[in-house]
């Protein structure tokens, strides 16, 4: 995690459409008297300000997204697991049905972003210029650039990293977490926070499982024993096979998001994420 591998104080230049934004950080002076305890002592204090200040952030993100009535996801994976091709075909293919606009995270380029534009969604590209996850700060800033009472959903697509960003409450209502057939069945039990934290569990490039030898029954059972709270959905972004479930699924959360309050309920998952999301999902 971020507490441990230092990521969070790494300095760096973040960039959103264009214009640089320097990420504040705390920085560590050294110390010529004190000891290694000492030292670390005040690196662990830092690192709780970072993740204390991040909290508070987020819960504001939180209910400025409720008060524009938008319903935000978080999707995490690893890089390469296919995020951008999932929300290249939700977005084709629920936009007429669907005011969607994205957040971007990652290190370098606006690629992503681009190519997601396409779609006719609009696209916020974060560059992070280094940092391997996005912050409450950030999502902020991007967000302020898009108009969001024009908006149903607002999806974030997190930098691919299964350790960092699962440490990072955004400000979403909804955590997804995505896995290819291609990393194999035992990442949930690598990676169980990412897992752990999300509320669904997209496996994607079902159509190349029998290809790569993926344990289909393996990989649920590790997901069911580390997320059993978890929806999962198994699909192709590529074919679009399974693709239907998970639209079903958010037209359901738009429709109750929509609806009266008497249909939603605030839940509260283990790790403090504030998730609305009805009982009937």
């Amino acid at each position: 995690m971020c507490k441990t591998c230092d990521c969070a104080t790494t300095p760096g230049e973040v960039t959103i459409h264009s214009h640089d934004h320097h990420h504040p950080h705390d920085h560590h002076h050294h110390d010529h008297h004190g000891t290694s305890t000492i030292k670390e002592s005040r690196t662990i204090d830092i690192h709780q300000g970072i993740f204390e200040k991040n909290d508070r952030l987020a819960e504001r993100n939180r209910g400025y997204f409720m008060a524009k009535g938008v319903f935000v996801l978080n999707v995490l994976s690893s890089p390469g697991s296919g995020k951008t091709a999932l929300l290249e075909r939700t977005l084709t293919e629920l936009g007429s049905r669907l005011k969607a606009g994205v957040i971007v995270g990652d290190l370098e380029t606006e690629n992503d972003a681009i190519r997601l534009r396409r779609t006719g969604a609009p696209a916020v590209q974060i560059t992070t210029g280094g940092i391997c996850h996005l912050e409450s700060e950030m999502v902020a800033r991007a967000a302020s650039t898009l108009d969001l009472d024009a908006l149903d959903l607002l999806i974030i697509e997190n930098v691919g990293n299964l350790v960092c960003p699962a440490a990072y409450d955004l400000g979403e209502n909804l955590r997804v977490a995505l896995l290819s057939v291609t990393e194999g069945e035992d990442k949930p039990l690598k990676y169980p926070t990412l897992f752990h934290s999300a509320q669904v569990v997209v496996i994607n490039k079902i159509d190349i499982a029998e290809v790569v030898g993926f344990d289909r029954e393996g990989a649920i059972a590790n997901i069911q024993r580390v997320a059993p709270q978890a929806k999962i959905f198994e699909v192709s972004a590529r074919t679009g096979e399974g693709m239907q479930p998970w639209y079903a699924y958010l037209e359901k959360l738009m429709h109750l998001v929509n609806g009266t309050h008497s249909q939603q309920e605030q839940l509260r998952d283990e790790s403090g994420h504030s998730e609305l999301i009805s009982a009937e999902v």
